[in-house]
């Protein structure tokens, strides 16, 4: 029996794939000529079925899963870790107490934050990007008043401006050997 994130099912067929990208140009005599090779995600077919008290648990489990996008943890004669995509379930007269299933897992590589966040603050002032937007008008929470006169020319009040003051990023010197030192 197989699992998939600690929920039996029986899986009756694992097809994995390995597949890869290969570029390739045109040259004037002869073959063309391939430079380039880059892996695909792995991708792992699953189809099988579920059956027993707990078969429409694990349904919505799978469907849950599926929807939303979470990581799943299978393990039967492979173990594979990925996405659920192209979930599809089937009833029939033959599995009274559950359905057949088939699947795909996908590879999935979660991008890492950024190392500039492990640094020390002063460093991270220095090292973070400084993105100056340009002086933005404030919106003031009274309304202007408008009033028509006789020549039917309109006058309003002004609204204020309000302004505020940046504190300047402080530069810090480290010692010489220090992994944040200048060189």
């Amino acid at each position: 029996m197989a699992t998939i994130d600690g929920k039996y099912i029986w899986v009756e067929k694992e097809s994995p794939n390995f597949d890869v990208d290969i570029t390739s140009q045109p040259v004037e005599k002869d073959i063309d000529m391939t430079d380039h090779v880059q892996r695909k995600a792995r991708t792992l077919a699953l189809n099988g079925m579920v059956t027993g008290s707990k078969a429409a648990e694990i349904h919505a489990y799978l469907v849950h899963a599926s929807d939303t996008g979470k990581i799943v943890k299978y393990i039967g004669r492979m173990a594979f870790i990925g996405l659920i995509s192209g979930l599809s379930t089937e009833r029939t007269y033959q599995t009274a107490d559950g359905f057949t299933f088939s699947f795909t897992l996908t590879e999935v590589r979660v991008a890492q934050s950024s190392y500039v966040n492990k640094l020390p603050t002063p460093v991270k002032a220095q090292a973070a990007k400084i993105v100056n937007s340009g002086v933005k008008q404030t919106k003031s929470k009274k309304k202007t008043k408008s009033t028509k006169t006789k020549d039917k020319k309109k006058k309003s009040t002004t609204k204020k401006k309000s302004t505020t003051k940046k504190e300047p990023v402080k530069k810090v010197k480290f010692k010489k050997g220090s992994p944040w030192a200048a060189d």
